[in-house]
């Protein structure tokens, strides 16, 4: 979008604008039943269910609607979104299907007062389950598996030149770029270009033909709205159909996502979610209340059909995508695409950028709204008008967030905290299920926080004690950290203990990122001291969380006696936890 582009801001900056709502949140022990595991099934097709049925904790996916609600006031100003739908799921039951709020709220934004002009209440339209939402640029997913859909048929080479498909991309110094690179924003294009300004179709074209790169091909990574459009026209150039009948024919036809389309009939109108008063000077154009046609202005100018914008669609045919792409490219009985050609969807080919992880079209590992669902392999996107979703193959799980965050102005919206609160909250709602027992240390997810899981002091005096518990780290990596710490002093100074997990060593007794979401078998060797205090310390910065850390199975000994063993009630009960409450998963 024109003003997001002119701020020189990136997508990650304007996620880290707004934080996810502050405090720890109330953690629950496991329920009397415990959640069963998700259904495994290798294609399984989607229906409503349970919490438990899906595998899942009921707690936190109830805070996922408190917190989401929390957002149609004022966050911190103007309200995130007027409206929004969520969906959860996990395997093939989708455990959470909710609207809140309302699909058209305001006629018109007053720019004097900084207010929306609010419909008369009989004409306003709240939320439903299948309302429709511009996606804005979640529609670059759809462009990115009609290529890869032809780079499995042969008709495309993933390495191949954008040139060798369309001569005319080759001048101003485009002749290296790969079809790869539009994939995966690293062509070297800026941002955008106001496209809507030249009055022709051709002179659009002629605009992106003379656009010189930013930077040689290869050599960084820019998300640029022109590499969706150029990979659109490429589609329409090898295949010979317009990408709208592409998209129809190849996607959503096939899988039966009656509700997702380009350009929407009239007779939608009354269920799409509407966005914008699009006026100058914060819009590129002045259209009024945009309802029910595309909102960016190049997708607008393109006339709806456009590969970074325009595809409209609902939270099910959403989730149904998200299934069959979890499923190895297959939905009951129709595949779209192969299991191979998925992987690369969910691979990262951006190694060179760390922090900007990309597969072929798909985001990866962006915690500024995958909030703690994000892993190496948890892919994404967003999009401008307020939508986003995330499929996370790890847990088998996938979340949709449908927000009109624009409606009635762009300017009331900043950053992700929704999508993060969202998806913190349904990956806090997978359990993680203790080594041994029912409960297990955990640290929490809140953000700007120190949790602290102290043991009692221990006499290792007599030398060669070792420390043996269960671990398990899922941490926003490098900005948050678990250590295991000793003290010889009383508590008045602490040093880092080294140890072992997994087969690897950690010389500076601290763990951070990804871990792979599985229990580690921790070893270490501890000081001798009469008095030895030792504990774990996990501490968060202001931005964003992981899933957090769990420590189970704690056991010191030294030769054949056991100091302490967390298994023998006497011991337990003298675990002391500082910070915010432990608890069982």
């Amino acid at each position: 979008m024109a003003d997001m582009r002119a701020s020189g801001l990136t997508r990650r900056q304007l996620g880290a604008r707004a934080l996810v709502l502050g405090g720890a949140l109330a953690l629950a022990p496991l329920p009397a039943s415990p959640a069963t595991a998700a259904p495994r099934s290798t294609r399984p097709t989607l229906r409503h269910g349970s919490a438990e049925r899906a595998g899942l904790l009921t707690a936190p996916l109830a805070r996922l609607v408190t917190d989401a609600e929390a957002f149609l006031g004022p966050s911190p100003k103007h309200p995130w979104y007027a409206g929004a739908v969520l969906l959860a799921g996990r395997g093939g039951t989708v455990a959470l299907h909710r609207p809140i709020g309302m699909a058209v709220r305001y006629r018109a934004y007053d720019e004097k007062t900084d207010t929306g002009v609010e419909f008369p209440p009989e004409q306003q339209i709240p939320m439903a389950e299948d309302t429709v939402f511009d996606l804005a640029s979640v529609s670059k997913l759809f462009t990115s598996l009609l290529a890869v859909q032809q780079i499995e048929r042969g008709a495309l080479g993933l390495e191949a030149t954008v040139a060798s498909y369309l001569p005319e991309f080759g001048a101003a110094g485009k002749q290296d770029v790969t079809i790869r690179q539009l994939l995966t924003h690293t062509s070297g294009f800026r941002a955008w270009i106001p496209l809507y300004n030249a009055p022709t179709y051709e002179e659009k074209l002629r605009l992106i033909w003379n656009e010189a790169p930013l930077n040689p091909p290869g050599s960084a990574y820019l998300y640029s709205d022109l590499n969706l459009i150029s990979l659109q026209l490429v589609l329409e150039r090898v295949t010979g159909r317009a990408l709208d009948v592409l998209l129809r024919e190849e996607i959503t036809g096939p899988l039966g996502l009656d509700r997702t389309r380009y350009n929407p009939p009239a007779s939608w109108r009354p269920r799409i979610a509407a966005t914008e008063d699009a006026r100058r000077p914060w819009s590129g154009l002045d259209r009024g209340l945009v309802w029910g046609e595309v909102h960016d202005e190049n997708a607008f100018g393109l006339g709806g059909v456009a590969g970074h914008a325009g595809v409209f669609s609902c939270a099910w045919d959403l989730a149904v995508l998200a299934r069959t792409l979890l499923n190895g490219g297959v939905y009951g009985r129709t595949r779209i695409l192969r299991p191979e050609s998925v992987e690369l969807m969910f691979t990262d080919f951006n190694t060179a950028f760390p922090g900007d992880e990309h597969g072929l079209g798909f985001e990866l590992y962006q915690h500024w709204y995958m909030g703690a669902m994000a892993t190496p392999r948890t892919a994404g996107h967003t999009g401008f008008t307020g939508t986003s979703l995330v499929l996370d193959p790890t847990t088998d799980s996938f979340l949709v967030v449908l927000g009109n965050s624009v409606h009635p102005v762009r300017s009331w919206r900043s950053g992700s905290a929704p999508r993060v609160a969202a998806a913190n909250n349904l990956a806090r709602a997978v359990p993680v299920r203790p080594v041994r027992g029912r409960t297990a240390w955990f640290s929490g997810m809140a953000s700007a926080t120190t949790a602290t899981l102290a043991l009692p002091a221990l006499d290792t005096s007599p030398g060669d004690a070792r420390l043996r518990c269960a671990l398990w780290w899922d941490t926003e990596p490098q900005s948050d950290a678990l250590v295991l710490e000793a003290s010889t002093d009383g508590g008045v100074s602490w040093r880092p203990v080294p140890f072992t997990a997994a087969g690897q060593e950690y010389p500076s007794g601290s763990v951070t990122g990804f871990s792979g979401r599985v229990w580690h078998r921790l070893t270490a060797a501890l000081p001798a001291h009469r008095q030895l205090l030792l504990r774990w310390r996990y501490t968060t910065d202001r931005l964003y969380v992981g899933r957090g850390a769990y420590v189970d199975g704690l056991r010191v000994q030294t030769g054949d006696a056991v100091l302490f063993d967390e298994a023998r009630p006497a011991d337990a009960a003298r675990v002391e936890t500082v910070g915010w409450t432990a608890s069982a998963d």
